[in-house]
């Protein structure tokens, strides 16, 4: 019996040796050698901004005696930001995706997946002119007889063309780590489509019907910026970009590193400095027209010439030249809603590496709380507020005719060294 034992513990002993062999590390001390590669992604549309420091705040008078302001130095780990404002066109392939993700889930348009769950199958083609197909989805249009147009008409109201998602808390979650996690995962419902009505609404006896009717629909503006999205419709359109983004990563098998997301008010103003730490705008300055007399943005010279500048409200995305980071419009044309929370003092209460200073509104909170810190000016707007370093304020849930806005997407472990290039 002993000698038995004596064999069998020599076979398990050969058995052990020769598995740790498989590995190809001959006994030393190589890593884990099982993840796939890593191959950076570089979204289409965006550009890199390095990492650096600088000297955030005032680079010029303030006029408005707010001193909000105040100069500090600020340090900011590398992202990728939309070279320009997130235009009519593209926001229509967020609405046209919640609108026929709406559809499938009526029509009950699933696929089985291999872990015995259901998912909503967007591969489905929707013939939206089809009117049997029309009956099946009456709830999502307005009948000929109440749409004032005397025919059927899609229904791109806030109750109806809802985009659904849940967002974890990670910052709430790391202050209490001996509660349960799932307390911190919050559901939103955010409308999709853009508030149209804007041109009315903040223009009073004025004629502004054409342009909003055409102005988000139209194939004229595919390239004009979206405006009349509230700040949770921006970050609405963040989260569906992410997915969508995170979707065709992993069908190639590579890794998800980010999402997309507004950026704070320091990286904006970093990025709209284009590495030029002490000028007052985007292209340097201190003035606001070329050598041949031409305006460089967009925005209210004269005393109010609209036009002068050549746009009497709104220009292409791509208008005017960009930047030296290649970001185009950072100063007028709309201004831009940023991740973070507006008041006066900020800047003093700061940590002065990657800072941000965030908060979810809860039900109840006052409407000062809902102030969110917007940039860059707009084509309203005197040249004052197309300096990089003048802060404003809009409460998240409104929409107005010059607000729009532009993502960021952050890879931490490039920017570290800032091996990219500094254009696509």
């Amino acid at each position: 019996m002993k000698k038995t034992s004596l064999k069998v513990s020599a076979l398990a002993l050969l058995a052990l040796a020769a598995s740790c062999g498989k590995s190809g590390s001959n006994g030393q001390l190589v890593g884990d050698q099982t993840r796939m590669n890593y191959k950076p992604p570089q979204p289409i549309g965006m550009v890199y901004v390095p990492s650096g420091s600088y000297k955030m705040g005032a680079s010029d008078e303030d006029i408005r005696g707010r001193n909000d302001a105040t100069i500090h130095t600020v340090q900011l780990v590398g992202f990728y930001m939309d070279a320009t404002e997130i235009s009519c066109q593209e926001y229509r392939q967020f609405t046209n995706y919640v609108r026929d993700s709406i559809a499938n889930t009526i029509l009950g348009n699933f696929k089985d997946m291999p872990d015995g769950t259901q998912r909503l199958d967007m591969s489905k083609k929707i013939n939206w002119k089809d009117p049997e197909l029309q009956d099946q989805l009456s709830a999502l249009f307005v009948p000929a007889e109440q749409s004032g147009w005397g025919r059927k008409v899609f229904d791109n109201g806030p109750t109806k063309l809802v985009y659904r998602y849940t967002a974890f808390n990670y910052q709430m979650a790391v202050m209490h780590p001996t509660e349960s996690q799932i307390k911190y995962v919050n559901t939103f419902d955010v409308p999709a489509y853009p508030d149209t009505t804007v041109w009315l609404k903040q223009f009073n006896y004025s004629f502004n019907e054409p342009i909003a009717m055409q102005y988000f629909w139209f194939q004229g503006f595919n390239k004009y910026p979206v405006v009349g999205v509230t700040w949770t419709q921006c970050n609405a359109f963040c989260d569906w970009r992410t997915r969508v983004w995170r979707s065709e990563r992993e069908r190639e098998k590579q890794y998800f590193e980010s999402r997309f997301r507004l950026p704070t008010e320091q990286e904006w103003e970093w990025a709209a400095r284009g590495g030029r730490n002490e000028a007052p705008y985007p292209w340097g300055g201190p003035y606001i027209i070329n050598k041949k007399g031409c305006y460089l943005a967009n925005f209210k010279p004269q005393r109010g010439n609209y036009a002068a500048d050549g746009g009497l409200y709104t220009v292409p995305v791509d208008k005017y030249a960009a930047n030296d980071y290649g970001l185009k419009n950072m100063a007028g044309n709309v201004s831009e809603w940023t991740i973070s929370e507006y008041y006066g003092g900020s800047y003093q209460q700061q940590n002065d590496i990657n800072p941000s200073v965030t908060y979810d509104v809860q039900p109840g909170d006052p409407q000062w709380m809902k102030r969110k810190v917007v940039r860059g000016g707009s084509w309203r707007d005197v040249a004052y507020y197309l300096q990089v370093s003048t802060r404003d304020f809009e409460y998240q849930d409104t929409a107005k005719a010059y607000i729009g806005f532009r993502c960021v997407y952050t890879e931490v472990n490039p920017a570290l060294t800032n091996r990219r290039a500094l254009r696509n």
